[in-house]
């Protein structure tokens, strides 16, 4: 079952950067922008952080929490925040479940050849834990802004 929006988003819990486990749950009373990458270091998923780094006092201004998944293992995860100083936790879905509850773990084709990765997607889950707006297959540019914009236009 995948999310819909206008329901409420089941419970997960992944290990973060620090390998210490994080549920959505822990974020009740704030907007949740969760957003899912295919992959530590590459330049786009490098360009993505980098605008939600830059964007991150202004999400916090508006009471929200900026979480990032992808199925990178967690050291993987320290890397990528100590290289880029990313203010926002990191997730590792290694199992891909989250990614497949949200429907964004899907076969992609790249120069002709296919395999399984994740659709660069974003979630806006509400205080009170119900899906608001998704974004699947996001562009980076100018994505970080929409984002931002969607979450002011609730309050």
């Amino acid at each position: 079952m995948t999310v819909q929006v206008g329901e409420k988003v089941a419970d997960f819990t992944l290990p973060n950067q620090d390998g210490e486990l994080v549920s959505l749950s822990d974020f009740k009373g704030k907007h949740v922008v969760l957003y899912f990458y295919p992959k530590d270091m590459t330049p786009g998923c490098t360009t993505e952080a980098c605008d939600f780094r830059d964007a991150h006092e202004s999400f916090k201004d508006l009471d929200a929490v900026i979480i990032g998944i992808s199925p990178d293992p967690v050291a993987s995860h320290q890397k990528f925040i100590d290289k880029h100083d990313l203010p926002f936790l990191l997730l590792a879905d290694e199992e891909k479940q989250v990614a497949e509850q949200f429907d964004v773990w899907k076969l992609k084709k790249n120069f002709g050849r296919e395999y399984y990765g994740i659709e660069r997607s974003t979630f806006i889950i509400d205080k009170v834990g119900v899906l608001q707006k998704e974004f699947r297959k996001v562009k980076v540019k100018g994505h970080v802004e929409a984002a931002l914009e969607f979450i002011r236009e609730q309050l």
